[in-house]
């Protein structure tokens, strides 16, 4: 199974006491019409549920995946103690196109197999979820949305294109709107995958080994804050006597353990285009995209992001009508979004769960 090896190196403390989801279901979608203007005669939409929908199917939230990641992402926040218990709320956690499970270059038969699948933006993801649960679930209302990183994304995608679908929405270590900084990031991380001789354009016949290191090298340097660095804060997983080298090392080699680079590269393609504001009706504008959001919306940034900065968060704060904007004290840079240490998964689930419940 593909995974995150951020998962397994910061969140292992809290996976461990996690709450297993029903299972893998597939949504399928027959001639889904994407953005780039591609039919894709079956998008297949991977989900997995947690607790039960009540009888007047009221109490579901809806939690949308990050970068490469599956539908156990959010399991810091799930559980007895966490900010959502199952026994009161129904959970759907659905995956990104392009990780591989859901619809992805990997996966898809040609003519959109490997290269030559369609450009999938978080619209269309959006679009593909909200008719899951319609259609599976026959939900018509949430009682909130909550996202981190990509699917911080996807949440204010959805706060901007079914402006009263949800309650509430929570926002972790993502932004409405990847910004030109962004983009020469994700450029230099494709630049340093697609350089591999192995890698064909995309039409490779062997895994392109040395893209997907050199690519994992360059995604390592902006994960964490150079603090987090400077006070070797990697120690706090590592087995005693680990050194700096073999933690690079451990990074470079596994950091995406099996992940197909067309999907790595489909990913980081969504992830680059993403603008509320180029949601029809806003013209490009970001900021009439923002202040359109109705509800109300708590933004947690990582103060120590290097992927999200915390002044493009600030920034977009200032145009949301009822934003709680409440930065994560933490140097844990852009996994602190997902509760990659104890306090950090203390602060997340502590705000988190006031903000839902109304009492903060």
């Amino acid at each position: 199974m593909k995974k995150l090896f951020l998962l397994l190196l910061v969140a292992q403390h809290v996976l461990a006491q996690s709450t297993t989801p029903a299972g893998r279901t597939e949504f399928v979608i027959d001639n889904f019409p994407t953005e780039n203007g591609v039919t894709l005669p079956k998008a297949r939409v991977v989900y997995g549920t947690y607790g039960h929908l009540n009888k007047d199917r009221d109490n579901a939230i809806l939690l949308p995946s990050h970068y490469m990641a599956t539908a156990r992402g959010y399991e810091w926040l799930i559980g007895p103690g966490k900010a959502l218990d199952t026994t009161r709320y129904f959970l759907v956690a659905t995956e990104l196109f392009g990780n591989g499970r859901s619809s992805s270059p990997s996966n898809t038969p040609e003519p959109f197999h490997g290269p030559r699948f369609p450009v999938m933006t978080i619209r269309d993801n959006v679009a593909a979820v909200h008719r899951l649960l319609r259609e599976q679930f026959s939900i018509t209302h949430l009682r909130a949305i909550i996202g981190f990183s990509m699917g911080a994304q996807q949440a204010f995608q959805w706060a901007v294109s079914y402006p009263a679908f949800a309650d509430r929405i929570v926002a972790t270590a993502g932004t409405a709107k990847n910004y030109p900084h962004g983009v020469v990031r994700l450029e230099g991380q494709i630049a340093a995958l697609t350089a591999d001789a192995a890698f064909m354009n995309g039409d490779y016949t062997e895994p392109p080994i040395k893209g997907i290191q050199a690519f994992s090298v360059v995604w390592t340097g902006w994960l964490y804050s150079q603090e987090w660095w400077r006070k070797e804060l990697w120690r706090e997983r590592a087995k005693p006597g680990t050194t700096f080298e073999q933690v690079l090392t451990n990074y470079r080699t596994h950091f995406i353990e099996g992940a197909d680079a067309n999907d790595l590269i489909l990913q980081m393609r969504t992830w680059e285009y993403h603008d509320v504001g180029s949601t029809k009706g806003f013209d490009g504008n970001v900021e009439k995209a923002l202040r359109s959001i109705q509800v109300p919306l708590l933004y947690m940034p990582s103060e120590t992001d290097l992927y999200f900065p915390l002044g493009d968060a600030k920034y977009e704060a200032a145009f949301i009508p009822n934003v709680v904007l409440k930065p994560i004290p933490s140097l844990w840079g852009h996994t602190a979004g997902a509760a990659s240490n104890p306090a950090d998964a203390k602060f997340l689930n502590e705000h988190i769960r006031a903000f839902l419940t109304g009492t903060k």
